[in-house]
């Protein structure tokens, strides 16, 4: 009878160990978050302030025709950024393959990159909270339709801003910096397309607009939950959502998704032909 060496059994145990380790992978569905330290790590963040960062930021028309939109109560409205819907002749949502629905009205704000498109079509909409405190380093979710496909994007909170717009748009605007962490695979390059989407943070309630990114810098940009709140004070609607889904760094792919099929976030397309 052969004896199978110790050091064979200590590699095969090892192996076996390393297997489950890397097979059941948390991040399964997602990159893995970069390692980025945040000075203050869950301190408030503090209130806009003219001493805030600066950035300049060129607005353009959406180069595909694409934004994201996302239902904010069970009456038919929808939030989007302003400089989606902009210079459109007609905006449309997409709710299932194929067909559009046509916007019955838009409203933009006339202070920040913020719309509203108010619709026939109800929805499963979001719970929007524009009046909890952030936490500088807390974890956001940027879901929509990058590139006109369905992704998403995990990212930080870094600070506050006032982004200088010049374009088709021009104002400054305090915002919200997220230092992006991470995206579900199969995502890369430009996040054009995700303007107008959710940021969603982990229990499930959304906290503010996508209106831009800095692919160089790494950096996702935001409405404020301020300018948020203001706007549709301004506009008379009340937000009403559906119970939240809790977001992680291991699931929010699948959340995203959930999102996408309830008609909670969907595809907007600027100028479409045969809409309904």
């Amino acid at each position: 009878m052969r004896i199978v060496p110790d050091w064979i059994v200590y590699l095969l145990a090892l192996g076996t160990v390393l297997f489950a380790l890397f097979a059941v992978a948390p991040e399964h569905n997602a990159p893995k978050t970069l390692p980025e330290a945040f000075y203050g790590e869950g301190v408030t963040l503090p209130p806009p302030s003219a001493f805030d960062e600066r950035v300049l930021v060129r607005v353009t028309a959406p180069k595909t025709g694409i934004g994201t939109a996302f239902a904010i109560n069970h009456d038919g409205y929808w939030l989007t950024a302003r400089h989606v819907v902009e210079g459109c002749d007609d905006v449309a949502l997409l709710v299932a393959p194929d067909h559009y629905v046509k916007a019955q009205k838009v409203r933009v704000s006339d202070s920040s990159d913020l719309a509203i498109l108010e619709t026939e079509t109800r929805s499963h909409p979001v719970v929007l909270d524009v009046e909890t405190e952030l936490r500088v380093g807390a974890y956001g979710y940027h879901v929509g339709y990058p590139q006109g496909r369905p992704g998403e994007a995990v990212a930080r909170l870094q600070s506050r801003i006032n982004m200088v717009s010049s374009g088709t748009r021009e104002g400054t605007d305090s915002v919200l910096a997220w230092a992006e962490a991470g995206r579900t695979r199969g995502l890369s390059g430009s996040l054009g397309g995700l303007s107008g989407g959710p940021v969603y943070t982990a229990n499930g309630h959304v906290r503010s607009v996508i209106i831009a990114e800095s692919p160089r810098r790494g950096r996702i940009y935001s409405a404020s939950p301020e300018s948020v709140a203001e706007f549709l004070r301004a506009q008379g609607i009340e937000p009403t959502g559906a119970p939240p889904r809790a977001f992680t760094l291991q699931s929010y792919g699948e959340e995203a998704d959930f999102a996408r099929r309830k008609l909670q976030v969907v595809k907007l397309a600027c100028n479409v032909g045969g809409v309904h």
